[in-house]
């Protein structure tokens, strides 16, 4: 096997980089996988992720986990409200979506990313994680690389695979393609122990997702694990809004207002995301990868995730493109069809680099509908579709 007495560093120990390692251990590979965080428990963990059925679950399942993950799935959880801005309920299907139904095309059952993290984590072998380690940078050492980190700690690996998200360090060293801003900003919000500190919103959520519509600007939500919720305020705005709008997004009451000026006709039911909500909210720019992108293969490195195709949230497609990715980058790096690693990262970035601008095609396109002047009645013929 190619890999054989090769030294494998994954950079970024998000679901696509441990996917990765648990992928290639069970192959016999020497992998390491850094991660800047302090130590399991120090992630605070974001929304929910719907794993889809040709890809984040068909990793789960190659990585032989599918029983781990129908352990600890939320029931429930992608069952979906389409709401107008005065918070009316005009399609739900809570009542007729069951909540167990692998195998179907359309079923994307939700896991908390912190549960799916453990899972992956407690998958591994014992010292596969290096803790704390904080990527600064890496030069080349004979064949292979020499890896800085931020606590002065160095290592060898033979091939590098970035996983360490949108703002990748590792990214540059393979090509210098950057990412566009897409025109949406979206302020993120959590709850916890939303069933006492935020009820009506959490009786409206039941459990599930709400997307809600009006005047071009949308709140997302959905439920998460230990009755926290997750929200957005999505809108169109300047890349530079979070630094120019002199907001303190430590200051609920400030949020409060802002939202109430922004959202001027939406419903006062509301407001009751952002009383409850904890501090900080989060601004968050939306880009998106040229959907073109091409660069000469190396035979050493290579990327996946966000690192390689960061796109808009509007499809639900990055955490699956991830884990597809590392599904498919493992298949080829232990394929003897591939003569040499150099080849065998050439066919992964070749078709990674083509269905994911399907998708961020897709999800820029998707971003434009939610945020027009008619994204309620698209969304609901969107959803009507599904049921038919």
């Amino acid at each position: 096997m190619k890999l054989q007495g090769k030294k494998i560093a994954i950079v970024g120990g998000g679901p696509g980089g441990l996917t990765l390692a648990r992928l290639l251990e069970l192959k016999g590979v020497d992998v390491t996988v850094y991660e800047r965080d302090k130590d399991k428990h120090a992630r605070v963990q974001g929304s929910p992720l719907d794993l889809h059925e040709d890809s984040g679950l068909a990793a789960i399942v190659k990585a032989g986990l599918l029983d781990e993950f129908k352990a600890n799935y939320m029931a429930g959880a992608d069952r979906m409200k389409i709401m107008n801005e005065q918070a009316e309920v005009l399609y739900s299907d809570h009542d007729n979506k069951p909540v167990y139904n692998f195998g179907h095309e359309h079923f994307r059952p939700e896991i908390d990313r912190g549960v799916l993290r453990r899972i992956l984590l407690e998958s591994l072998q014992p010292g596969t994680i290096v803790w704390d380690s904080h990527f600064t940078s890496m030069d080349k050492n004979g064949e292979g690389w020499i890896l800085q980190f931020k606590n002065n700690a160095s290592e060898y690996a033979d091939i590098v695979i970035a996983a360490d998200g949108a703002n990748s360090k590792i990214r540059p060293y393979i090509t210098d393609i950057k990412a566009f801003y897409s025109d949406i900003t979206m302020l993120e919000g959590n709850i916890y122990d939303a069933k006492h500190t935020a009820p009506t919103i959490s009786t409206m959520l039941n459990g599930g997702k709400i997307m809600a519509f009006g005047n071009e600007q949308n709140i997302l939500m959905g439920q998460k694990a230990n009755s926290e919720i997750g929200f957005y305020a999505s809108f169109k705005a300047d890349a530079d809004w979070a630094a120019k709008s002199g907001l303190d997004f430590m200051d609920k009451a400030q949020l409060k207002e802002w939202f109430k000026a922004t959202y001027p006709e939406w419903s006062s039911v509301w407001y009751e995301l952002f009383e409850a909500a904890v501090v900080p909210f989060v601004p968050r720019h939306i880009y998106c990868m040229p959907l073109d992108q091409d660069w000469e293969a190396q035979p050493n490195i290579t990327m996946i995730g966000d690192a390689a195709h960061v796109m808009p949230p509007f499809a639900g497609e990055g955490v699956n493109m991830a884990m597809q990715d590392a599904l498919e980058l493992s298949e080829c790096l232990t394929d003897d069809t591939y003569s040499t690693i150099e080849a065998a990262i050439a066919r992964y970035e070749t078709n990674m680099c083509s269905r994911a601008s399907k998708m961020a095609k897709e999800s820029l396109e998707n971003g434009e509908r939610m945020h027009s002047a008619t994204a309620l009645e698209t969304m609901l013929r969107f959803f009507a579709s599904h049921e038919s």
